[in-house]
């Protein structure tokens, strides 16, 4: 089972200053910086997907710039990601088409044509048919027919299966080096059955399983059983977007190939509470809170008080700098945990108060908050992970504060999950 990494140009500046909290000097973005597969040991996956919602173009904005978006078509996707096929030769380079990113367009804007030459242009391995998401999904038990749905939904599936016809008639063009991946869209599990066994009249042997983002993993298990129920053993599934990473054995056990997903890396800042992650005495997964300590200047909670006459902003500065150095000198063995965590929650405090509808829910809130922290702090994570991140940083990498440190505690994640994906391949079926 492959795992692949969503990109959304992910990368760090090797020569980030943590103490100064600045760039390299001179450095230039994307060209001096990195990819988790150059900046760790080790690539952290075994392929990469590029969504052309995320490119860009002239029919939908992407994360691109222009200058970007001209050097990814002029150089193509693995060169543009610096993720050679000679350094890793089994690698996919997967395209999708971002059907999010026109979920509410009345159809894709792209087609099956323009897909292919946004594949070929790309070099890439594998790329996905023109879909269109279907969002509305049926509780067990009540599985709607074809006739039972909305007309929008019922359009939206057959879209999605005419583009993949065309798709695949297209998709020759590219030779045997590319394999096209027909997309599945349904409202259920029986849908979705039937989109596959479609799929597979069609030619296709590799089907990618669309639309599961907000789906349970009870959901995902009922698509899985339907759809590997009507399929030859010999077709191959992709699950687009598999966030439920703590699930690998429901995956293993419908002999899905492949999945992708970004969520090891975006846990890391945009989770409450699972930022970095290790792997525990038993193998499984864990998960520590990383220590918000932002940067006074720019967080818009600090100015807009600050504006406001509300706190006083030279004394928010002496906090930050009081927490930032707490945490650096426990590192160092230098004070004890409760001595950081003093200055850590003292910032904490400062940041958050008035959020509470009380003094005495803002005490509790507080004490929550220290005891998160205090298993963080107390448990040195950092000094047990061998990964460039943690070599390098160390707190560092504990400490939630901008870009920089953010995707480097990623990037990290990353690799724990890839040491993680592997031990479980090498598991006895």
């Amino acid at each position: 089972m492959k795992f692949v990494f969503a990109d959304s140009l992910d990368f760090v500046d090797p020569s980030y200053d943590f103490i100064a909290d600045r760039n390299g000097v001179g450095r230039t973005i994307h060209r001096d910086d990195q990819f988790p597969h150059e900046f760790l040991d080790e690539a952290p996956y075994d392929g990469i997907l590029v969504s052309r919602g995320i490119v860009g173009d002239a029919l939908i904005p992407g994360k691109y710039t222009e200058a970007q978006l001209m050097r990814f078509r002029r150089e193509g996707a693995r060169r543009f990601l610096r993720f050679p096929r000679e350094k890793f030769p089994d690698s996919m380079m997967m395209g999708d088409c971002g059907a999010f990113t026109y979920r509410n367009m009345p159809e894709p804007p792209y087609r099956a044509s323009d897909t292919v030459e946004f594949y070929g242009d790309g070099g890439f391995t594998h790329g996905c048919s023109p879909d269109h998401l279907i969002f509305d999904f049926d509780q067990p038990g009540e599985e709607r027919s074809e006739s039972e749905v909305p007309e929008e939904i019922r359009l939206r599936f057959e879209i999605t299966q005419q583009n993949a016809a065309e798709f695949l008639i297209e998709a020759k063009r590219l030779g045997r080096g590319f394999v096209p991946m027909g997309v599945i869209q349904g409202w259920s599990g029986p849908s979705m059955a039937k989109a596959a066994s479609s799929l597979a009249k069609m030619g296709y042997d590799y089907l990618a399983i669309g639309g599961t983002v907000p789906l349970r993993i009870e959901q995902i298990r009922r698509v899985l059983a339907a759809i590997r129920e009507v399929l030859p053993s010999n077709i191959r599934l992709h699950l687009l977007g598999f966030g439920k990473i703590e699930h690998l054995a429901d995956l293993e056990r419908y002999g899905v190939t492949s999945f992708d997903t970004t969520s090891p890396l975006v846990r890391a800042f945009k989770d409450a509470r699972k930022n970095y992650w290790m792997r525990n005495a038993d193998g499984e997964l864990s998960y520590y809170t990383a220590i918000r300590i932002p940067q006074a200047i720019v967080n818009n909670k600090l100015k807009n008080k600050a504006l406001q006459g509300r706190i006083n902003q030279e004394e928010v500065l002496k906090l930050e700098a009081a927490a930032l150095d707490g945490v650096r000198r426990l590192s160092r063995h230098e004070v004890d945990v409760g001595d950081a965590l003093d200055a850590v929650m003292a910032y904490w405090d400062k940041l958050n108060w008035g959020e509470e509808a009380s003094p005495s829910r803002r005490a509790l809130a507080l004490e929550r908050q220290r005891r998160i922290y205090e298993r963080t702090l107390e448990d040195r994570p950092w000094e047990a992970c061998d990964c460039r991140v943690c070599r390098e940083g160390g707190i560092e990498a504990l400490i939630f504060r901008n870009s920089n440190r953010n995707k480097r505690r990623g990037m990290h994640n990353l690799h724990v999950f890839h040491r993680h994906l592997l031990d479980f391949r090498a598991e006895p079926v």
